[in-house]
């Protein structure tokens, strides 16, 4: 579903406005939280879920997240605007959990089930039956059943349909996840297991009923700019064609700075600075057999994955800062007044913020769809933005951080030009499911020598949960945008 416009990204782009509005304009914040959902859910035409009072209760929940604030109890009459004085200010952290499942949206999904379709045909031969270990499967009325208390799951009675009449049926949010964190509650509705989730969102693009959604910002940042304080945006590279194939690199910085931002810096400054540390690393401790491999750092999910279900790779995740800390502490050391927003395409940036040695860098973190909404409050049509200002801060490499594999090219290339005579070896994983599986070869000795690329999301940064086109797209817009780059690589120092 990425890279389409469903009615699911449609609620999320309109309350990301509406919270958006609220902070520009609101003279009663709680009367007009309270006033939302009637606001958005027509009495006489509720387009998605064909039932006003469901669909109110969700617009309320979503509101709360994406005013920081964490959901309401089931079982207790709270009202939407509760704890909001605590989320009108314009310092807030996340707490986490940042991910969370609205229950009044959760559409109880079966969570791993085969059943028998009506394209079944009865057929002679029968080898659903001849295959099942467990005999599961009979014959009914001409066409083959289930018995779902017998069934093991193993999916060898799909394998041998020619008819392709077995469907094996899972829960999305939980097929998405590659760490094993969704499970049921009581009700059969989703949950998260937060010391298994590591943040990166993809449950929640996953989810076609748009039950699961995570915590923003835009609401205290709103706030932060209203109160005079110097905010300084860094924007990671995966934002080229996020908002448009006509806004281009200068067009989005023109727009921020007419949007509040008193400057505008490229994250992939920090991946420069990442890819020469890490470079560095790998020719001095794993060339050299210090350490059997190197981890990189920049995509925080996977290192989240790595110290929790392989805690023994600690030592083996690479010590240079991530892009996003990299860069905020340039500009805090260029404006130490400054506070910095990370603006970019990814869910577990937010958490990475909230973490007590990062704090002090970075202040707000947002993701391009929740920026798309602060546009859309001010009534900034960035294709009609002048293009005043010049993205060029960085080298191909660092830019290149964004797509799958980019940053383990970035490193090749440093070793390659500042260290020619160190012999490489290149590994890179996509999706946590693969993260985990280069983790376990890892641990087992057979990746020695190597230097691993992480990446949780499926095609890198720019599949990110916070990001507004399809990643095809989006691979493409960042290619062009590296080839115009006049440097391909950082200089070392």
């Amino acid at each position: 579903m990425r890279g389409i416009d469903t009615q699911v990204r449609k609620i999320r782009r309109e309350i990301f406005k509406e919270v958006a509005n609220m902070a520009y304009h609101s003279t009663n914040l709680v009367e007009d939280m309270e006033a939302l959902p009637y606001k958005l859910v027509d009495a006489n035409n509720s387009p998605y879920w064909g039932n006003i009072y469901r669909e109110r209760e969700i617009v309320r929940e979503r509101t709360r997240l994406a005013m920081g604030m964490s959901l309401r109890p089931e079982d207790e009459p709270v009202q939407v605007s509760q704890g909001v004085e605590e989320s009108n200010i314009d310092e807030k952290y996340y707490e986490p959990p940042l991910m969370q499942v609205i229950s009044s949206a959760c559409n109880a999904c079966p969570e791993n089930r085969y059943e028998v379709t009506n394209k079944c045909m009865g057929c002679l031969a029968h080898p659903c039956n001849e295959v099942c270990p467990r005999g599961a499967i009979t014959m009914k009325d001409g066409r083959s059943v289930i018995d779902q208390e017998k069934c093991i799951k193993c999916g060898k009675c799909k394998t041998v349909c020619p008819y392709d009449a077995i469907s094996h049926q899972q829960r999305p949010c939980a097929a998405a996840c590659g760490v094993g964190a969704i499970g049921s509650d009581e009700h059969q509705r989703a949950c998260i297991d937060n010391s298994k989730c590591v943040s990166c969102g993809q449950c929640m693009v996953s989810c076609p009923f748009g039950a699961i959604a995570d915590k923003s910002q835009i609401f205290q940042l709103i706030r932060a700019m209203q109160s005079g304080r110097k905010i300084i945006a860094q924007v990671a590279p995966a934002f080229v064609g996020q908002f448009g194939p006509n806004v281009s690199p200068a067009r989005i910085k023109t727009a921020l700075k007419e949007l509040g931002f008193y400057d505008v810096y490229e994250t992939a400054i920090g991946a420069d600075m990442g890819a020469l540390a890490e470079a560095e690393h790998y020719v001095h401790s794993v060339a050299t057999g210090e350490l059997p491999f190197l981890l990189t750092s920049c995509c925080p999910s996977w290192s989240e994955m790595a110290k929790k279900f392989f805690p023994e790779t600690i030592d083996k995740i690479s010590n240079a800062l991530t892009p996003m800390v990299a860069t905020a502490r340039v500009i805090k050391e260029e404006h130490p007044d400054a506070s910095v927003v990370f603006i970019g395409p990814c869910a577990s940036k937010k958490l990475e913020a909230s973490r007590r040695t990062v704090r002090s860098d970075v202040d707000f973190v947002i993701t391009f769809e929740e920026l798309a909404g602060m546009f859309e409050a001010k009534g900034i049509n960035l294709e009609e933005v002048a293009e005043n200002d010049k993205m060029e801060d960085a080298t191909a490499a660092g830019r290149g951080y964004s797509v799958a594999g980019g940053v383990a090219n970035a490193i090749e290339a440093c070793i390659k030009e500042y260290y020619p005579d160190t012999e490489i070896h290149i590994e890179h994983a996509e999706s946590l499911a693969e993260c985990k599986k280069i983790l376990m070869l890892a641990k087992a000795g057979k990746k020695t020598g190597c230097l691993i690329e992480g990446m949780a999301c499926p095609g890198g940064c720019v599949a990110g949960a916070g990001t507004n086109i399809a990643i095809p797209k989006a691979v493409k817009e960042l290619e062009s945008f590296k080839a115009a780059t006049e440097r391909k690589l950082p200089e070392k120092k």
